[in-house]
């Protein structure tokens, strides 16, 4: 079945990518026309380096790759990403006062493929404003971030502790600012999701092929995943919860309707993917 799907999910990819490629000379046109008309400053910028990715554990990995990333200043934004957090969200997890920059691989054609985004929470300290936090999604193991604020350059280093492997995951992205003048941007993120999405799976036949097996999602194996990491979320001790009701419940988005008691820890949502794999 969830080869079927993935079947299903490169045909359609395909089909749209292709169409959307060919009128994207005209709509790219259209937009410098209308930026012509328009001089107000981007609310964006470009970013193009290189990730490089390491797992030690259970077989060791390594490679790299070119990536471009989009700097979007989430309050200027005219319209936000979307399945993304809002620039107040943002701040109401930080606890931050200032602006909030989303570091995002855009959509291109039709399709959207983001190993990680990457939220800049700055805070207002006087005539100054400094970068005093930064979100990025979890997944079971202990996440260790470093990153500079965003400048010409950018940089951003990630480690994982997993409860069973250990330390067996490094990843580090090192970028350089591109004038958002140079490129326009549907055209320089023209098929980035897609050669991401090229490397993810590739690697994955690599680490299958040097005998890492393929692990099924839980869902497969057993329904009370969720539950279990509700629980495992509710252990986190980082920040206050929001979007709570009266009663301090925390609905779970997605296809369950129930609350659930969250203690007031963090905010936890359930996204269901789309057609093919839902």
């Amino acid at each position: 079945m969830e080869a079927l799907h993935l079947w299903c999910s490169i045909i359609s990819t395909f089909f749209t990518t292709l169409v959307l490629s060919l009128v994207l000379p005209l709509s790219s046109l259209l937009r410098r026309c209308s930026r012509s008309q328009s001089f107000s400053e981007p609310a964006s910028t470009v970013y193009q380096g290189t990730v490089w990715h390491e797992r030690r554990r259970p077989v060791r990995h390594s490679f790299k790759y070119t990536v471009r990333y989009a700097l979007i200043d989430l309050d200027r934004a005219a319209r936000p990403p979307p399945d993304h957090l809002s620039a107040d969200h943002c701040r109401s997890i930080a606890q931050t006062d200032g602006p909030v920059f989303l570091l995002t691989i855009p959509p291109s054609v039709g399709y959207e493929q983001n190993p990680l985004s990457l939220y800049y929470c700055y805070d207002s300290e006087g005539c100054t404003v400094n970068l005093k936090k930064c979100i990025a999604e979890d997944m079971l193991g202990n996440w260790k971030i470093r990153a500079n604020a965003p400048g010409d350059s950018l940089f951003i280093s990630i480690s994982v502790h997993h409860p069973k492997l250990g330390e067996y995951f490094t990843a580090t992205l090192t970028a350089e600012r591109i004038s958002s003048v140079a490129a326009d941007s549907a055209l320089f993120f023209w098929l980035m999701p897609h050669r991401v999405a090229v490397w993810i799976y590739w690697h994955a036949l690599k680490l299958w092929w040097k005998g890492v097996p393929f692990i099924q999602h839980p869902r497969y194996s057993h329904q009370e995943y969720r539950e279990e990491a509700l629980v495992r979320d509710m252990k986190l001790q980082c920040c206050q919860a929001f979007q709570q009701d009266e009663q301090n419940h925390l609905r779970l988005e997605g296809n369950d309707s129930d609350y659930v008691k969250n203690g007031g820890n963090r905010r936890f949502a359930w996204r269901d993917a789309k057609w093919p794999w839902a």
